[in-house]
């Protein structure tokens, strides 16, 4: 019996694939999968049992990924499961700085009790005219499964687009329209773009990647728009490039104490992927990462340890090593299985930074003593008997 544990509502439609041997926990200290959204658990402690959390959702930062993996801890996200619903929302996001709907709707507001609004409206949509998009260019930092569908779809309303990503997946390239123009050289975006938009990770490099030195380089009136993570742009600077000119519009998905309220900052509260469907797809994905690995031990979209995937099992057994990647390791354990006896019908094995992966399909099943004799080994962080 497998048992998980919810930090955050998960849909429905996900969970409902958890059948037979699956059972809903109220302590985490009885999971062995852990399901969250948005909840923080850089602060909580974990069990022993514990073997995945998974994000439903794509950013991680809310989980600490290295101390899972030093527990032999498998966290995997959803990359591109919520990618439609963010990226209608940079579209919408793009219209609200191109043209005053905000300013036009609050008029409108202010006006309710006037006889006359319909004709005095006429007059005052003036101040409230703005630009169309096509024509424009734009330039998407990030050509993941977000990035590559906003720049697809820029392209059939007509903007002009720059895509740049140094790390552009093979799947993604391929997926990318031949009118985007890949550029080799994010200056050049800074340089050129009317609209430019950041779909990268949250990380020590990217973090305030959009800065001082960053707006110098850029057109007057750029439009900047962030729903990948707040950090990535610097605010402070990004303020005063306001003041100067330099950026029309700042539309972020994410308020903080800095942005909120302030001219030419349209703040939306995080709604890039609160869609029934985006929170649907991402259930429905975690829940089925979760599956795999507990009962087959593939690993599918782990942001802490390496993707891994050798079907069903249809050998006597199976067991899986989560372990440091260094020298000798694979041979301290293939040593012990064959003291005990143990033949290794297949077998996989994948790194990924300092953590290691393998998946062993055996002639016969494992045993306790084995187990024990593994888990003691150096540089082991967790044995699990699949099979």
């Amino acid at each position: 019996m497998y048992q998980y544990y919810c930090l955050n509502p998960i849909a429905s439609v996900g969970l409902g694939l958890f059948r037979g041997d699956y059972q809903k926990t109220e302590e985490i200290k009885d999971a062995q999968a852990v399901l969250v959204r948005s909840a923080a658990m850089h602060e909580m402690e974990f069990p022993e049992g514990l073997c995945a959390v998974a994000r439903a959702g794509a950013g991680v930062n809310n989980i600490p990924l290295d101390r899972c993996a030093e527990q032999g801890i498998v966290v995997f996200n959803t990359p591109g499961a919520n990618a439609n619903g963010v990226k209608e929302l940079v579209f919408a996001g793009m219209l609200l700085a191109s043209r005053d709907i905000i300013g036009g709707i609050h008029w409108v507001l202010e006006n309710k009790e006037n006889e006359n609004v319909g004709k005095d409206a006429e007059k005052a949509k003036k101040a409230f005219a703005g630009n169309e998009i096509s024509g424009k260019k734009l330039g998407v930092i990030g050509l993941g499964a977000i990035g590559v569908k906003v720049a697809n779809d820029a392209v059939n309303l007509g903007m002009e687009v720059y895509g740049y990503d140094p790390f552009i997946s093979v799947k993604a390239a391929w997926s990318l329209s031949r009118s985007v123009k890949h550029i080799s050289n994010v200056e050049d975006i800074y340089r050129e773009c009317d609209f430019i938009t950041i779909h990268v990770p949250l990380v020590d490099s990217t973090r305030h990647m959009l800065g001082q030195e960053a707006f110098a380089l850029m057109k007057d009136g750029v439009v900047i728009l962030n729903f990948a993570r707040a950090p990535l742009v610097d605010e402070e600077a990004i303020l005063t490039a306001i003041r100067e000119g330099k950026v029309k519009k700042y539309v972020s998905d994410f308020p903080t104490s800095t942005t909120a309220g302030q001219e030419g900052c349209i703040v939306i509260p995080h709604l890039g992927a609160s869609t029934e469907e985006s929170e649907d797809n991402c259930a429905v994905m975690a829940v089925e990462e979760v599956i795999d690995y507990l009962e087959n031990g593939n690993i599918r979209n782990s942001v802490n340890f390496p993707n891994c995937d050798m079907g069903v099992c249809s050998s006597a057994g199976r067991v899986a090593v989560l372990h440091k990647n260094q020298k000798g390791i694979i041979g301290k354990y293939t040593a012990i299985l064959g003291n005990n006896n143990i033949n290794i019908s297949d077998m996989t094995n994948k790194s990924r930074g300092d953590y290691a992966y393998s998946l062993l399909d055996l002639d016969s099943p494992m045993t306790e003593e084995a187990v024990e004799l593994l888990k003691q080994s150096e540089g082991v962080l967790k044995v699990r008997v699949i099979k």
